[in-house]
């Protein structure tokens, strides 16, 4: 690892590390109504969109992440939803299909997941969690490359992050593994960062 590269490193946790503790006061001050309204019901331009999309993946909220499932609960019924899957402490994941009632499972990495047994399928739209994000479309993760790499593999889905308003900052550090987000959703806008939308 070069020097460069090894202080972006540096700098990308050492922001994970604020913007955690910024997510995490600020969902345990949200009061009860607004926890009750974020990310209950699709914005109007995403409605659409996710109609002309046969699987979407999401994601299972973990400690102060916006928890979105309510959100896909149309999608997810009729079989449409998909969840992200580690089969191990490996550097890989796969999605696999998601209904209300199935159990969700402690991954490797203490996120729930679907268990194995569950349909493996690839979504072409993903909404994946922040620990911060910019409006260009970068994207601090939980630094384990996961999605970056699912992201690589799978160029063609498209990209939506999910996190909550005070997790923007100006400019992400990014590195050449790291893939842009097409769109952001906060509880407060939904904002547009490439064409691709």
């Amino acid at each position: 690892m070069t020097d460069l590269s090894a202080d972006l490193v540096q700098q990308k946790q050492r922001l994970r590390e604020k913007l955690r503790f910024r997510r995490r006061h600020f969902a345990a001050n949200l009061d009860g109504m607004a926890q009750l309204a974020a990310f209950r019901a699709l914005p109007a331009q995403l409605s659409g969109l996710l109609a002309d999309h046969a699987v979407v993946g999401a994601y299972a909220a973990w400690g102060d992440e916006p928890d979105v499932l309510p959100m896909f609960a149309g999608l997810a019924e009729a079989g449409a939803l998909a969840l992200p899957h580690h089969a191990g402490r490996v550097e890989t994941m796969d999605f696999r299909r998601w209904r209300p009632g199935e159990s969700l499972v402690k991954g490797p990495w203490s996120t729930q997941q679907p268990g194995d047994n569950a349909s493996l399928v690839v979504p072409d739209l993903i909404f994946c969690p922040l620990v911060g994000f910019d409006r260009q479309g970068g994207r601090i993760g939980q630094g384990g490359g996961h999605y970056d790499r699912y992201f690589a593999a799978h160029p063609g889905a498209l990209r939506i992050g999910i996190g909550w308003s005070v997790q923007e900052i100006d400019a992400t550090p990014r590195e050449s593994t790291d893939i842009a987000l097409d769109a952001i959703l906060t509880e407060q806008e939904f904002i547009l960062c490439g064409d691709r939308l």
